[in-house]
């Protein structure tokens, strides 16, 4: 079984959403008025006061602009929250926002950027082996380039692991 490399937005992508989102919104920041939110920029969950945004990302739009894929169709969009100002991004070891019972969509795209299909995942006690091992199955496939790891209950963009 591989570790895999969780990554979340990065520094670049960052800036850019904290100014304007990938909708071409501004970023509105917000004192949290309670803690919990996902945030994608250091993988963790805000806390209560905390200034953060919700903006509108493209993960797979700013994928393939790095990698000159054409997504196409499966260009998407969605909400995220993310720091108002700059973080120090991730420190974690393992897999983030998965406790035992929540539901995961592993959704796998090729190097064109065009869905390969995806597996539902119902996160175990284990949720670290777990997540690795759906991901070895993924990337079993060779045509597998990229996963999005997503939330079932809102399809929210999590974080993504590229091929090891």
């Amino acid at each position: 079984m591989t570790s895999h490399h969780v990554r979340p937005i990065g520094p670049h992508a960052l800036k850019e959403l904290r100014a304007t989102d990938d909708a071409g919104l501004p970023c509105v920041p917000f004192a949290a008025p309670e803690g919990g939110a996902p945030l994608r920029c250091c993988l963790r969950r805000s806390e209560t006061g905390e200034r953060i945004a919700l903006v509108s990302y493209a993960p797979l739009r700013r994928w393939a602009a790095e990698t000159g894929a054409r997504p196409g169709a499966y260009d998407e969009q969605g909400p995220v929250f993310v720091h108002s100002e700059e973080c120090a991004g991730p420190d974690l070891v393992g897999h983030p926002f998965a406790r035992p019972g929540v539901l995961r969509v592993l959704r796998r795209y090729s190097a064109e950027g065009h869905i390969l299909g995806g597996r539902l995942l119902e996160i175990p006690d284990q949720p670290d082996e777990a997540l690795d091992e759906a991901l070895d199955e993924a990337f079993a496939d060779s045509s597998v380039a990229l996963v999005h790891i997503r939330a079932v209950e809102h399809g929210c963009y999590l974080y993504e692991v590229h091929h090891p």
